[in-house]
């Protein structure tokens, strides 16, 4: 069992940077590929991030390379995302998500646990 509590969210003006937390429970976490996805308001859930169980291997979005950044500290049982020149398209609820095996995934349906989610907006 691994549960996900994520933090960082909130408000910031186009252009700006927010970083991301993502804090896991569970003996497991070195072992697992993470995950970051969002929802916008009336859009299904999307990829944004994966990163494998060593933090070696990383995979974005196309709408988000080059701006954002995945890692992780095992030994902090902690996943981040770092967002950069964020703009307001970007503006959604951020979940993260851990699978149940160490290879990096994009779809939402190979993973097995889910945070509660964090808002992000960006404003124009």
């Amino acid at each position: 069992q691994v549960q996900l509590v994520e933090s960082g969210g909130g408000l910031v003006q186009a252009g700006g940077s927010l970083r991301l937390s993502c804090a896991a429970s569970g003996r497991t976490f070195s072992s697992i590929a993470m995950g970051w996805f969002r929802q916008a308001p009336g859009k299904e859930r999307e990829f944004v991030a994966s990163i494998n169980w060593s933090g070696g291997g990383t995979a974005y979005a196309d709408s988000v390379q080059g701006r954002f950044t995945i890692s992780r500290d095992n030994t902090k049982n902690t996943v981040y995302l770092q967002m950069n020149s964020l703009n307001p398209e970007d503006t959604a609820v951020y979940y993260c998500a851990a699978a149940q095996s160490g290879a990096r995934k994009t779809r939402g349906d190979e993973y097995r646990y889910w945070g509660q989610g964090t808002q992000v907006t960006v404003s124009s």
